[in-house]
Parts: C-alpha cells; sequence; structure tokens
C-alpha cells in the first residue's frame, strides 16, 4: 500500500491492492499519507495459505482491475 502511495507521489502509476480485511487500515494509511481518496484494490482474505495455483487464479481475477485503475490513475 505505501509502495502505491509513493510511487504515485512522484508520478508512478502504481495499483496497490490489499485483502479485505485491511481495507480500513489502507484507508488510515492514505489518510496519514496527506492522499485520503487514494483509490486502491482490495481482494479476499487470506492468500498466505492459498497455493500457487489459487493465487495465480485470484490474480488474473483482479488483473482487468488492477490495468484499469492504472490507466485512470488517482484523479
Amino acid at each position: 500500500m505505501l509502495d502505491g502511495i509513493l510511487f504515485e507521489k512522484v508520478g508512478v502509476p502504481a495499483a496497490a491492492i490489499v485483502t479485505d480485511v485491511f481495507e480500513s487500515t489502507g484507508r488510515a494509511m492514505a489518510r496519514s499519507w496527506g492522499v485520503p481518496d487514494y483509490r486502491f484494490l482490495s481482494m479476499p482474505h487470506p492468500i498466505a495459505n492459498l497455493t500457487e495455483a489459487q493465487l495465480d487464479q485470484r490474480a488474473r481475477e483482479i488483473a482487468p482491475e488492477v490495468v484499469k485503475l492504472i490507466l485512470q490513475g488517482q484523479e
């Protein structure tokens, strides 16, 4: 999350992804870094116990949203 905020602050498009249980933490982090409207993506929690195939599937599912967010930017 912070990496995405820092990249965007220097003009590098980024798409931060958090798991759903960390959405409020992501919002708090965005506020604390001065970008309260920072847009990021969320996916179901947890991911740590997924198999490689399951993680690949999650990545494929969210990839279109990543592309959309990067192309739209934070505006």
